[in-house]
């Protein structure tokens, strides 16, 4: 047992004459590990991207909201009555009367 320890910490596995078979597994965990540190690099541009997103989504819900009330504002009749005043025009005081057309035959 003490002699295996001494042989890994001396690294004469990797220098035997059957050491092909360790640098072979020591290749393949590298590259594990390679694959398994891009896919977290991945993983945690995606989130951030999410992150980005959902306050980009917030933002535009806000803005969206704010241009939806200026609009209601602006259609109050009150509003509309005010604008027109400015231009030197008032609401008729005489009420609209309904024109009905008849078929002709």
């Amino acid at each position: 047992m003490e002699k295996n320890i001494y042989n890994i910490l001396k690294g004469t596995f990797l220098v035997s004459d059957d050491s092909f078979k360790n640098w072979r597994f020591i290749i393949f965990i590298s590259v594990l590990a390679i694959i398994m540190i891009a896919s977290s690099h991945s993983a945690d541009k995606k989130v951030y991207e999410i992150a980005r997103l959902k306050n980009e989504v917030k933002e535009m819900r806000s803005a969206f909201v704010d241009g939806r009330s200026r609009l209601m504002r602006l259609k109050m009749e009150s509003t509309v009555i005010g604008k027109m005043k400015e231009k030197g025009l008032s609401p008729s005081v005489i009420p609209p009367k309904k024109i009905k057309v008849k078929s002709q035959k």
